[in-house]
């Protein structure tokens, strides 16, 4: 039997719910829906889904703490697609950083969230090839640092761990795997999170930024990541494949 998506919409807004359920149903995925955490932590208990469509804005725990405990749990690889009404782009980032795969901006399409759905589950369930011998690797040498990509931590010439949070990581990796090559910000937003970048979109910039801090590179001077100016962002370093993890 051929598989069906399961779509898992954890909203507080009941007209939402619906709306996007029964709009996601018409277009071939199957879905559930729940009001809130308390809701969502018991249908997953016995059941597993392909996605889960989340609400930051909800009372009690709000969307952006649910991400956060999904990411540490037995859900850790479920994708996240994320809802929030706010439009601050700071407030973007934090759902990224939480381990958020995609966010859609109320109010929106139920075109575009269709779009971003599928979108999401292509990009978690396709390898792209140039990703394929890194990983057999497991540790990705640069400078002074290496990335584990078993832990998805960094490790400092000392060994110290340095924790990423999943946006860090996913822009990191796309670096590697594409060293000394200039990626412009629709580019690094296709590779990491597949979409486009709206025309105000600085959620790259920002994430870069925090990348530097954990690299410990000097913004006013990196030598890790550089800006190409009117282009994007390069990273210089040569990347080696070690073996693998400890």
């Amino acid at each position: 039997m051929e598989h069906v998506d399961h779509i898992l919409i954890v909203d507080d807004d009941r007209e939402i719910r619906e709306l996007v359920g029964n709009y996601l149903k018409k277009n071939g995925l199957r879905t559930t829906v729940v009001a809130d955490g308390r809701q969502m932590r018991s249908f997953l208990e016995s059941t597993p889904v392909d996605l889960i469509v989340l609400d930051i804005m909800m009372p009690g725990d709000d969307g952006l703490l649910l991400c956060r405990e999904l990411r540490t749990g037995k859900h850790k690889t479920t994708p996240v697609l994320m809802l929030t009404a706010r439009s601050d782009e700071t407030d973007r980032i934090i759902g990224l950083e939480m381990g958020a795969d995609d966010y859609l901006v109320k109010p929106f399409a139920a075109r575009e969230l269709l779009a971003r759905i599928n979108a999401v589950l292509r990009r978690t369930r396709m390898l792209p090839p140039n990703l394929i011998v890194s990983e057999a690797g497991r540790l990705l040498a640069f400078g002074k640092w290496k990335l584990d990509t078993t832990a998805r931590h960094l490790l400092d010439a000392q060994g110290t761990v340095v924790t990423l949070s999943g946006a860090e990581y996913r822009l990191l990796r796309t670096f590697l795997d594409h060293p000394q090559r200039v990626l412009s910000r629709d580019q690094l937003l296709n590779l990491t999170q597949g979409r486009d970048a709206d025309l105000f979109d600085r959620s790259i910039d920002l994430l870069v930024s925090r990348l530097r801090q954990r690299l410990a590179d000097d913004a006013r001077d990196p030598a890790y990541i550089k800006t190409v100016r009117n282009e994007g962002y390069v990273f210089t370093y040569a990347v080696e494949i070690l073996g693998d993890s400890p």
